[in-house]
């Protein structure tokens, strides 16, 4: 039988071991979008990999304003063209394998915002790396994070003439109103989805550091059995939960830490988690495949973030 879709006020429950998730009558989990490649037992998982250009000239500029239709409605093309250049591919490496997500450029100064789930394998010495649209590539080092909130800021290392995004104000957002994610789903760079708020204030909760990818093996989402072979029980890793915008704009592993966008072309949330109905599975290992959307994603408001990001910017943790 398929899960029943969630009530219009309700918010979703706490996914870990045998909770109540987010849909009422199934124990699910709700987890978070982070691609991970790990090689363990003979099981390799890898990114899949995307046609790229060569390294570019870039000039320094802000993601250039976008105007919504006369209708209200969101112009994707126009978007995905003014704000992409401010998305990024964050890849972290480390002893337990490849953490692929996506963030956002706070500055020309190489500051980026994302999950700290993206990042939390470079807490422990693994090797951070951004590739920006044009393909260029560059190290970067942890600044500041909010485990609480899952949100980090890092710094990428001798680069200029980014294009900083454009933060808006989430207050304002209302439900039904049109909305686009630019990420980087299983590694395929530049992807642009679109659709609406579908609910605000939905209470999620997600893994956040390492304890929920070590020894695992295989493409995935934290806590999802069959994914990287691990039970729920079984992992150790600590969580969060914090309210955030539902939308049924499709977000896929790999798409964490990349932006939520308005039809105006400002950053109003930051993607962070998905529903799986994988989640409700109690079957370790036995393949590798990765579950796909199911309209049910979640984004973290960006003035919730505003209240710590000038903390995280300046080195600091919150």
């Amino acid at each position: 039988m398929p899960p029943e879709p969630p009530t219009a006020g309700g918010h979703g429950g706490h996914g870990d071991r045998a909770r109540r998730g987010l849909l009422r009558g199934r124990l699910v989990l709700v987890t978070a979008v982070g691609a991970v490649a790990a090689v363990l037992g003979g099981v390799t998982g890898g990114v899949v990999a995307a046609q790229q250009n060569g390294p570019g000239t870039r000039t320094a500029t802000i993601a250039s304003p976008v105007s919504a239709r006369s209708d209200g409605s969101a112009d994707v093309a126009a978007i995905a063209a003014a704000v992409s250049p401010s998305v990024v591919q964050i890849t972290v490496k480390n002893g337990s394998g490849t953490a692929t997500g996506t963030g956002v450029v706070l500055n020309t100064s190489g500051q980026i915002l994302t999950n700290y789930h993206v990042i939390s394998g470079a807490m422990n010495g693994g090797r951070t790396t951004v590739t920006f649209k044009d393909g260029s590539t560059a190290q970067a080092t942890v600044t500041g994070t909010d485990k609480s909130l899952d949100v980090a800021v890092i710094t990428a290392d001798g680069v200029k003439n980014l294009t900083p995004a454009t933060l808006g104000d989430s207050s304002t957002v209302v439900v039904g109103e049109p909305v686009v994610a630019i990420g980087n789903p299983d590694g395929l760079t530049d992807t642009v989805t679109s659709g609406i708020i579908s609910a605000e204030n939905r209470e999620v909760t997600v893994q956040v550091d390492e304890g929920a990818t070590g020894g695992n093996g295989g493409f995935g989402f934290p806590n999802l059995p069959g994914m990287r072979g691990t039970l729920p029980q079984q992992n150790n890793g600590s969580t969060t939960t914090y309210k955030a915008f539902q939308t049924d704009a499709a977000l896929n592993p790999g798409n964490s830490g990349g932006p939520l966008i308005n039809a105006n072309g400002q950053v109003i949330g930051i993607n962070s988690a998905m529903y799986s109905p994988n989640g409700s599975s109690s079957t370790a290992g036995g393949g590798n495949s990765s579950a796909g959307s199911v309209g049910l994603g979640f984004a973290i408001p960006i003035n919730d973030i505003k209240h710590v990001l000038p903390k995280l910017q300046a080195g600091q943790n919150a």
